[in-house]
């Protein structure tokens, strides 16, 4: 069982105080908008709510991968949209944590981080998602470093973002071999495509980034050449678990929602939460809900404990947590009935959020794999 410390507690009630007072009131407003929070945002990074996954010295919160999965699924449950923009920098920052070195950390990060800016983790093209080994994007050595030529889609935050770290390839014909990581501070010849309308976490934004004929210096190399494919899968192992900590908290926010809701809805001279077929939904969604966050909270303690690999276990987190958000929305909708379906209540907006849970860090399907392949070994 799970206990938390008298600082992970603080955490976790001033994360759920900051999201109960500065997000919720205005994620309709950004969702219907989509628009980007950019004052919640700051009032965000004020508070530690932004980059609070990177250590103290490089201007972050410090905070641990458990901690940080209560931050999030607080902030899931007020706004996906607005945790995704936050949860995104951190995305981009595993990379350099992972497999920058210590000068490269104390030179690229404190910039965007002591100054609330903004960072964008660029992997996907359009014909290259789940399949890495696709990727386009080319590194051509050059005098001095690296040129990069190629298109990212659906990169969160990539029109703000002051540092992009870069998956590309030095050669094609190498497939996954040839994959490397760099970091890329914002410079000449990176634009950005039309932002993308999307179905849910609209506040966030989501474009297609352009490199043409930039340079990377060498000593933004994240590892070795070759070495970017396993910088991205220990990105995203590392990573998994705070989506799925997003998820449970959209699960949670719809969950809370409709079961005030049965309390106080009358049908045939009664709440409706007395009767039957609603006590049976409601009590899949709680018992999915604390599924769900039990997997997530096993996965991020053993991350945080560096003892083994852990793929499998934030898979499993990512995977079901998800899929419980998908289901938990959607119940959530149905037991609302004709007022669930409005956009006058919350209901509709946690489904829609719901839906990219499956999808992003990964698709589910992808994440089947991911076990499948480890408990076949």
């Amino acid at each position: 069982m799970f206990t938390l410390t008298a600082e992970q507690a603080t955490i976790q009630r001033m994360a759920r105080d900051f999201a109960e007072k500065e997000i919720m009131p205005v994620a309709a407003e950004y969702d219907e908008q989509e628009k980007f929070p950019f004052v919640v945002l700051q009032k965000m990074w004020e508070t530690g709510l932004v980059n609070y996954s990177v250590p103290e010295e490089l201007g972050g919160a410090g905070l641990d991968t458990f901690t940080s999965c209560l931050v999030t699924e607080e902030l899931g449950r007020a706004c996906a949209g607005i945790a995704t923009t936050a949860s995104a920098n951190s995305l981009a920052f595993y990379p350099i944590l992972l497999a920058g070195t210590e000068e490269q950390q104390k030179r690229l990060l404190p910039p965007i981080t002591t100054h609330g800016k903004f960072a964008a983790f660029c992997l996907t093209e359009p014909n290259a998602g789940s399949d890495a080994a696709s990727v386009a994007t080319t590194a051509t050595t050059v005098n001095g470093g690296y040129e990069l030529n190629g298109s990212k889609c659906f990169i969160t935050n990539g029109d703000i973002a002051d540092l992009y770290v870069v998956f590309a390839t030095v050669d094609r014909s190498r497939g996954l071999k040839g994959l490397t990581a760099f970091a890329v501070p914002k410079t000449e010849g990176i634009s950005t495509g039309k932002k993308e309308i999307k179905l849910g976490i609209r506040a966030s934004s989501t474009v297609v980034v352009n490199f043409d004929n930039v340079f990377v210096p060498k000593q933004n190399l994240l590892g070795a050449e070759g070495q970017g494919f396993r910088v991205a899968m220990q990105t995203l192992d590392t990573s998994r678990p705070m989506v799925g900590a997003l998820a449970v908290g959209v699960a949670r926010g719809a969950y809370e929602t409709a079961l005030k809701y049965a309390k106080e809805r009358v049908q045939f001279g009664q709440p409706i939460a007395n009767f039957q077929m609603i006590q049976a939904m409601l009590a899949d969604m709680a018992t999915r809900i604390d599924a769900a966050r039990l997997l997530v909270w096993r996965a991020a303690s053993m991350v945080d404990k560096k003892e083994g690999l852990f793929a499998k276990e934030s898979a499993m987190a990512k995977l079901f947590a998800g899929d419980t958000a998908m289901d938990v929305t959607t119940d959530a909708v149905q037991i609302m009935g004709g007022y669930g379906y409005s956009r006058e209540y919350p209901v509709e907006k946690y489904m829609r959020d719901a839906k990219i849970m499956q999808i992003y860090e990964g698709t589910n399907q992808i994440q089947r794999l991911v076990i499948a392949s480890n408990i076949l070994k």
